[in-house]
């Protein structure tokens, strides 16, 4: 399996409040095929996050899944996460590499923009991701991505490449024929009335492409 290819999954701290329905809802995307779980809690609970962090690291290595922090170097580094998610406000790349190593997986937020991917592949992130490519939940206010950046990028760059915001069951397979080699999802993914069902039908998507 490689691990930076297919369903991304990234976690919402509204849509799973307290440590019990964050580890069911993240089991039940992997049971259902994804991949790689970021973990995202932008609050400022450090305990609770460190807690929760230590907890889905344990989970994702029970199944051989690849898991990353979003945006917290540190907290990647002291619960023992694969790697990292950074934007382009946060830690540099190289700041990252440093702290968690050279077999770390770094990943970096490029929105519409393939002159910052490029620079983050030459700078060593492991994998970029634009978007947002459809109206998200998640944010709102996002600029929109065209679809044919995921292309452009493909025949440039050699890392993997995430496709993010707004992205639905109904319109995964659009990003992945573009070229994403991953799909992140939130909201179309956990707030889903079955999760595995609905994470099957993500990875089914790529099944598809293949």
């Amino acid at each position: 399996m490689n691990p930076l290819h297919g369903l991304y999954a990234i976690t919402d701290n509204t849509l799973m409040p307290d440590d019990q329905t964050l580890l069911s809802y993240v089991q039940q995307a992997i049971l259902g095929g994804a991949h790689v779980i970021q973990y995202r809690d932008k609050t400022s609970d450090t305990e609770k996050r460190y807690r929760q962090a230590r907890l889905l690291n344990e989970l994702c290595r029970a199944h051989n899944r690849t898991f990353v922090i979003n945006d917290d170097v540190q907290l990647a580094h002291q619960c023992g996460a694969h790697g990292v998610h950074i934007g382009q406000k946060d830690s540099a790349i190289e700041i990252a590499r440093q702290t968690l190593g050279a077999n770390a997986i770094i990943g970096v937020t490029c929105h519409d923009q393939l002159s910052l991917a490029n620079s983050a592949a030459l700078a060593g992130a492991d994998y970029v991701a634009f978007g947002a490519f459809f109206p998200s939940k998640t944010k709102p206010n996002a600029k929109p991505a065209p679809l044919s950046l995921l292309g452009e990028a493909k025949s440039i760059l050699s890392c993997p490449i995430v496709a993010i915001g707004g992205i639905t069951v109904d319109n995964a397979s659009q990003t992945i024929t573009a070229g994403a080699d991953m799909i992140a999802v939130v909201h179309s993914l956990f707030a889903a009335e079955s999760i595995t069902q609905q994470a099957e039908a993500f990875a089914h998507a790529f099944n598809w492409n293949e």
